[in-house]
């Protein structure tokens, strides 16, 4: 595994960092959140640009380089959806927003309201659906993304994957989910660091004290290892173990990230003055998708037993 990026690979992300300076950031996304909107001049500007079509044209890695950079400037876009999801898992280009739900859950789905295609897991099939405009309910939340629900009548149908491919919606679903995560859980501390710079306590400022630094950089620790996890899974096709072991990781840390960068921005860390609940909310969100760790530490084990048996 090469731990530089390539010239291509340094490309696009300098490319997406210029798109997403101009179309994203904590004031965007604060402003679409009191209206409960999804971004589709972002979604627009994404597809216009090529990033939607990147694991085709590149490679998934690029595509989970993509999907965290979109994450840490706090995109309110489908894009890991479409284009780590999707894009490895349906033989026909799908218009977006798609959001992805489960079959049997009748929980809150993240895009859902705005989407134009659903990618349903159900047990061991998967289907696509599609999905008319106004169809299904949006429901305000503190997540951070645009919420909707999915009745379970709609959940049942749809049209099958094709073959394997609905043996990997789950496996690319975990991908995105750490490649969300990383993104996010890095902006939550980079939020957090900035503001322990400047907030001053006992005379210092108290980024100064070396029980925060610590804590500080356990977290980064956990952070870069969700990443490089992340790009080795996506980069070797997502193999189900590496997946599930991957989400368990990323999803078991973004709870850790969340505690930790509240408790050390104090009250107001809390506010909606503060840009930290812009990604320290969508930790909440990200961490119950497909079973949460428990389901994701269950798939685990489920594909190390069945592997050993045979």
């Amino acid at each position: 595994m090469d731990f530089e990026a390539s010239e291509e690979q340094q490309a696009v992300l300098e490319a997406v960092s210029v798109l997403l300076d101009r179309h994203a950031g904590a004031a965007r996304a604060i402003e679409l959140a009191k209206i409960d909107s999804y971004d589709f001049e972002l979604d627009r500007a994404l597809k216009e640009s090529g990033f939607v079509e990147i694991a085709s044209s590149m490679s998934a890695l690029e595509a989970a380089l993509v999907a965290e950079a979109v994450a840490k400037t706090g995109g309110r876009s489908a894009y890991a959806a479409a284009a780590l999801v999707a894009a490895n898992v349906c033989d026909e280009a799908l218009e977006g927003p798609i959001a992805i739900a489960i079959a049997d859950e009748d929980g809150p789905v993240r895009y859902a309201a705005h989407a134009r295609h659903l990618l349903i897991l159900d047990g061991t099939e998967s289907r696509i659906l599609p999905v008319d405009e106004g169809s299904i309910e949006a429901l305000a939340s503190n997540f951070g993304y645009p919420m909707g629900h999915v009745p379970r009548a709609l959940r049942s149908g749809g049209r099958a994957l094709t073959g394997g491919n609905s043996d990997k919606l789950a496996d690319w679903w975990r991908v995105a989910l750490a490649a969300e995560a990383t993104g996010t859980m890095l902006s939550a501390l980079n939020v957090t660091v900035e503001y322990l710079k400047t907030r001053r306590q006992f005379g210092r400022h108290i980024g100064s004290f070396q029980a925060v630094q610590h804590r500080l950089a356990e977290c980064f620790v956990l952070i870069e290892s969700s990443r490089w996890m992340t790009y080795e899974c996506a980069a070797k096709g997502a193999p189900r173990e590496a997946a599930a072991t991957v989400a368990a990781h990323a999803l078991a840390g973004a709870a850790r990230v969340f505690t930790e960068m509240h408790q050390l921005s104090g009250a107001i860390g809390f506010t909606h003055e503060h840009d930290l609940h812009v990604w320290s909310m969508r930790l909440h969100a990200l961490r119950t998708e497909l079973g949460g760790v428990a389901g994701h530490r269950r798939a685990i084990a489920d594909t190390r037993w069945s592997a050993a048996a045979r």
